[in-house]
């Protein structure tokens, strides 16, 4: 029977893509809170009464000798919360921008792999009263999808506190020892081909159905490899080497608004968030005298294959799904068209089915097989950038009592990948997290203003006022109001007394 705490296949790639490069495997979050900020031994013990909810944040790797096997998730004897959990404050008065560079510094660390793959830093001093927290937590541990469940169970769903059941006393099991690590690899190894031996056996039961399933099969994984290897991502600014520093910065948008923009101009709300990213590249290329036209660019989009009885469940659960950005279309809607034409036949292809067996089937590669394999997919140009869209809670979060404001993800940069967007949404907004590397990409800053100014030209497209101009219209109109009032008044004659 295979060890439920072995990494998956795809959890030791995010392992092995760290190796011998300047990637940083993490997935990370900026949660932006209101009021006070809560002390950092409140928030510690805070966290501590709920890691009995999510166990393996204090488990760490156990390496198996002579890399026969993949890492197995074990207690760490010396787990400290408050190593994990850490305390900082920035310089008054601080503003957004602050907090972005204190981010961009905290997600060029990689995290230390001989202790459990997470921290968050409390973060005080912020403007207009409030606080931050920055996440982080390792790829092997936690994909985008279920981390949105892990999340919830730190946080509230109103802003008293929900009471939780007492943990029983929590104490390490002992380490696996070399020996215990090297004997259960190789037995597991072992009964590999057991089950394909189980498989053969089904064949013979049922020949023609099995022999549908593996057609459907390997077509599904030919629409990816078609996709990803024959069809490589073209030359850009994106794809240099990068170094291990990097700049974050985010934006907010209205989700109600992405609706109504695919209501009028067609396509889902993914073609919209798309879009909006495939016209802020294409004016930012343009700007840096970069040839636009017939250009497409290819981005990497993770589609989670979870099933809903696995929400809540630790581990990556994700196939990727190669989307293609016409960068060189300037008009909103004929963008839009583009994006939702190209999404609907991928979605068609079984590209990301295809994506779901390969992964699968790297579960019986050898383990140094599979470190080579990561290293070979991190030196192809398979795309340009990762662009991904996390469906999150809508409705309000708290924590201790504070309402969280703001969501910004961030999705980590592979070998050669200067540039990486993710977008979530959280109680009617959409979070775009931009990552980029420091070095390769300095006008990171920019790509947001060039993202703003996409999504407001889908917002006019689609017929939309610009966000805030509803408002200034009506504050405007207030304001006629009252000094019409004042005039009628000054020309009123004076009562006789």
């Amino acid at each position: 029977m295979a060890n439920p705490d072995r990494l998956s296949a795809l959890d030791s790639t995010f392992l092995h893509l760290e190796d011998h490069s300047a990637a940083h495997m993490h997935v990370a979050s900026v949660m932006v809170f209101e009021g006070r900020a809560p002390s950092h031994r409140e928030l510690v013990e805070h966290v501590e009464s709920r890691l009995h909810l999510v166990p393996r944040y204090r488990q760490r790797l156990a390496h198996v000798p002579l890399g026969q096997g993949r890492p197995v998730w074990a207690d760490d004897p010396h787990f400290n919360p408050y190593y994990h959990i850490r305390h900082t404050a920035l310089p008054k008065p601080a503003d957004e921008n602050e907090l972005k560079r204190l981010a961009g510094r905290l997600f060029s660390q990689r995290l230390d792999r001989s202790k459990p793959l997470w921290e968050i830093w409390l973060v005080q001093n912020l403007s207009a009263g409030r606080f931050a927290l920055v996440a982080k937590t390792h790829h092997a541990l936690v994909d985008g999808i279920s981390g949105v469940d892990i999340t919830t169970v730190l946080f509230d769903t109103a802003r008293e506190p929900a009471p939780t059941a007492p943990a029983s006393p929590w104490s390490a099991k002992p380490l696996p020892g070399p020996a215990k690590l090297l004997g259960e690899a190789l037995i597991e190894r072992s009964t590999v081909p057991n089950e394909m031996l189980r498989g053969a056996r089904a064949l013979l039961r049922a020949p023609r159905k099995a022999v549908a399933q593996v057609r459907e099969g390997l077509v599904n994984v030919g629409a990816t490899t078609i996709a990803g290897v024959r069809s490589p991502a073209p030359p850009s600014p994106f794809n240099v080497e990068i170094g291990p520093h990097r700049r974050y910065t985010y934006i907010d948008a209205d989700l109600g608004r992405f609706k109504a923009i695919k209501d009028s101009l067609g396509g889902t709300l993914n073609d919209a968030v798309l879009t909006s990213v495939t016209l802020a590249l294409g004016r930012y290329l343009r700007r840096s005298g970069i040839d636009t036209d017939g250009l497409v660019l290819k981005a990497m989009v993770p589609v989670s294959v979870r099933a809903k009885s696995q929400r809540g469940a630790l581990g990556n659960q994700v196939a990727a799904m190669w989307a293609p950005l016409p960068v060189g279309v300037q008009a909103p809607a004929e963008a839009l068209g583009a994006v939702a034409a190209a999404m609907e036949n991928l979605k068609n292809s079984g590209q990301a089915v295809g994506a779901q067996v390969l992964t699968n089937l790297a579960g019986f590669a050898p383990p140094t097989i599979l470190s080579q394999a990561a290293r070979l997919q991190a030196r192809q140009q398979f795309f340009n950038l990762v662009v991904t869209n996390v469906p999150g809670p809508q409705f309000p979060l708290y924590l201790l009592g504070h309402e969280l404001q703001g969501l910004y993800p961030v999705v980590p940069l592979a070998a050669r990948q200067a540039l990486g967007i993710a977008v979530m949404s959280y109680n009617g907004h959409l979070g775009f997290g931009l990552l980029g590397d420091y070095d390769a990409l300095p006008e990171l800053d920019a790509i947001a203003d060039d993202l703003k100014w996409a999504i407001a030209s889908l917002y006019r497209a689609a017929g939309l006022a610009p966000a805030g101009a509803r408002g200034k219209r009506k504050a405007a109109a207030g304001q006629r109001a009252q000094a019409s009032r004042r005039g009628t008044a000054a020309r009123k004659p004076a009562s006789a007394g």
